[in-house]
C-alpha cells in the first residue's frame, strides 16, 4: 500500500466517522444504534443514505462486483456509529451481524464484505464526493433553527490523525460543520500546493451552495475580502433562484 493510498483511506474513514458525531434526531433518537455488534441500523439510515450515495462513482471495474458501493459504505457508516472505527473493526462488525440485520443492509448473509474489500474500496473512493454526498444527506436531517435564530456554520481546518508518515506530513482538510449539531456538512482536501485560504471559496461554492440566511464563522486567517464577497455572492444567487 502506498502512502497516498493510505492517506485516501484515512480521509474516507474521517468522512465516514463524521456520521457517528451527527447528534441529530434521525440518528440519536434510535436506541438500536448501540455499541453491540448485533446493533441494527434503522430503515431511515440504511435506505436514505444508500440513495444519497448513488451520486458517488464506483471506482471498481464492473466485472466481478459482489457488493454495491452504497451497501459497503452504508455498512461502514453503521459500524462506525456503533463504535467500530478501523478497517479491521468495521469488517468484524459486518461479520458478526445477525442474518436479518445483514439483509436490512442488503448484504448476503452468506457472502459478506471482507476487510480487504472494504479497505480497498474506501481507499479508492473520491473522498470529496463522498463527503458531499453524506453531508447533503445529513443536512436534510438537521433540525430547523429556533424562531428568531439563524443556522450557523463553522469553517475550520482539520489534520487527519494517523495520516503522517516518515516521508510526508499529516494530511490537511478544510471542513464546514453545523454548529448546533456538530454535523460535518462538507470538506475539501488542502494539499501541499494549496492552503486553507485558496480552498475556502471552493468549499462554500462547490460543496455547500445555498448560504442564504446562514451565519458562517471562521478564524482570523479567513478575514479576506474575497471570502466576504464569495459569501455575499452566494447569498444573492440563492435569493434569485
Amino acid at each position: 500500500m502506498t502512502d497516498s493510498e493510505d492517506h485516501r483511506g484515512s480521509y474516507a474513514l474521517l468522512i465516514v466517522s463524521e456520521v457517528s458525531h451527527a447528534r441529530i434526531a434521525i440518528i440519536a433518537d434510535h436506541p438500536s444504534l448501540t455499541a453491540a455488534p448485533a446493533g441494527r441500523c434503522t430503515a431511515e439510515l440504511t435506505v436514505g443514505l444508500a440513495v444519497a450515495l448513488v451520486v458517488v462513482p464506483d471506482p471498481r471495474a464492473r466485472r466481478g462486483i459482489r457488493h454495491r458501493l452504497a451497501v459497503v459504505v452504508t455498512a461502514a457508516v453503521c459500524a462506525v456509529v456503533a463504535g467500530y472505527r478501523s478497517y479491521t473493526a468495521i469488517a468484524e462488525w459486518v461479520a458478526d451481524l445477525p442474518a436479518d440485520t445483514a439483509v436490512l443492509l442488503s448484504i448476503d448473509a452468506h457472502r459478506r464484505p471482507s476487510e480487504a474489500m472494504i479497505r480497498r474500496l474506501l481507499q479508492a473512493l473520491d473522498a470529496d464526493l463522498l463527503a458531499a454526498a453524506i453531508g447533503t444527506w445529513l443536512a436534510t436531517r438537521i433540525p430547523a433553527p429556533k424562531p428568531g435564530s439563524r443556522r450557523t456554520m463553522a469553517v475550520d481546518g482539520k489534520t487527519l490523525r494517523g495520516s503522517r508518515t516518515c516521508d510526508s506530513p499529516a494530511r490537511q482538510v478544510l471542513a464546514a460543520a453545523d454548529q448546533f449539531t456538530g454535523v460535518l456538512l462538507a470538506s475539501t482536501d488542502v494539499d501541499t500546493k494549496t492552503s486553507e485560504i485558496t480552498r475556502f471559496a471552493a468549499l462554500l461554492v462547490d460543496h455547500l451552495g445555498d448560504l442564504d440566511g446562514v451565519v458562517v464563522t471562521a478564524d482570523a486567517l479567513h478575514c479576506q475580502r474575497d471570502h466576504v464577497e464569495c459569501c455575499c455572492i452566494e447569498r444573492c444567487l440563492a435569493r434569485q433562484a
